[in-house]
């Protein structure tokens, strides 16, 4: 029989809930979060160099600058809305769901190197796998290489994911919760139900343990990516501006650059209430994806007025953490009860 007086486990619980609670709340303080101070400042940075190109002033008065700033971008009819606290609330509670019950299920990149190499070494046994010289020189231009078909490969498999999670019906409950937001801001990206999460992180994993164990079989196992602030660079260079895509700063690309890389106002489209712009915009970083799927929709360099959310779907459905985490279920066993009854006649 288990010990009953064993009370470990308790502060085993209570330790790790601490420790998640802390890791949330120090996010700003760790370059490897998306809410690092430094991309914060930088968000802040663009939003003010945005605000001082176009001059503009609510209802064409003369205010100052820092009045108009802050009743654009940082107004209480945004940052206090009853949808944006509830993003905040969010962010904390899952991060303290999903480390503990859902992470350890993800598919990691490593596992899939791992079982690649299982089923390389079961054929070819006492193979020579490196089939490239690696000299100094050589060992340059396979990183860099390396570094870029990692980062296509992550990005190709978050658009795959991303693809799946509006297309597949069931899934879409699940990720309906993000497009459940009435206004955005860095937050949003947060709120995103476990189930989400966990196919969100599937296809990356498979996509770039993909690209790791060919690159480890045939050039190196010592071969890596080149890291900025601890982070894959590319990822890192984007982390400056992606805190934009989830804040109503409008931030397009120059024309050439804006039919190849996804900017903020391209993801701001896609969270569109409006049923024209539903499903758009899929891609992360990379545009060549929704260009190949025909889901590209290439914002104007003027700031378009959007209004953010499910459309018809009453929001007040998505205003506690309980809607957040259970809706999804809810919705899915009422359509399965529905199409019952509809066999049923």
């Amino acid at each position: 029989m288990p010990d009953l007086t064993n009370t470990t486990w308790i502060y085993d619980v209570i330790y790790q809930l601490v420790f998640q609670v802390t890791t949330a709340i120090t996010a700003p303080l760790r370059s490897t979060s998306d809410i690092y101070w430094v991309y914060l400042v930088s968000a802040l940075i663009i939003g003010i160099f945005v605000a001082l190109r176009h001059k503009e002033m609510d209802n064409g008065e003369s205010s100052g600058f820092w009045n108009h700033f802050q009743s654009k971008y940082l107004s209480k009819n945004t940052w206090g809305h009853p949808s944006a606290l509830l993003d905040m609330r969010y962010y904390v509670v899952n991060a303290v769901v999903f480390p503990l019950l859902f992470a350890p299920l993800a598919l990691q990149s490593q596992t899939v190197v791992n079982f690649l190499n299982t089923w390389y070494s079961s054929f070819f046994e006492g193979a020579s796998t490196h089939f490239f010289a690696t000299s100094s020189v050589e060992e340059i231009v396979f990183k860099v290489i390396y570094t870029l078909l990692f980062f296509v490969a992550y990005d190709g498999g978050r658009f795959i994911a991303h693809s799946l999670l509006h297309d597949v019906e069931w899934l879409w409950e699940f990720h309906k919760i993000h497009h459940s937001a009435e206004v955005l801001t860095p937050f949003t990206a947060f709120r995103v139900h476990p189930i989400d999460l966990m196919v969100m992180g599937i296809f990356p994993a498979f996509t770039t343990g993909v690209v790791t164990w060919l690159f480890h079989v045939f050039v190196s196992q010592e071969i890596g990516f080149y890291t900025l602030l601890n982070l894959h660079v590319f990822i890192c260079l984007f982390n400056f501006i992606d805190n934009i895509r989830h804040w109503n700063v409008w931030v397009t690309y120059p024309a050439p650059v804006n039919k190849w890389f996804i900017s903020p106002a391209h993801h701001q489209l896609h969270h569109s209430a409006d049923q024209a712009h539903w499903g758009c915009n899929r891609g992360f970083e990379l545009a060549i994806w929704d260009r190949l799927y025909k889901t590209i929709l290439t914002p104007s360099n003027t700031e378009q007025k959007i209004e953010f959310g499910l459309g018809d779907e009453n929001p007040l459905n998505w205003r506690s953490l309980g809607q957040l985490y259970l809706n999804p279920f809810k919705n899915l066993a009422n359509s399965v009860l529905q199409k019952q009854r509809i066999s049923k006649r």
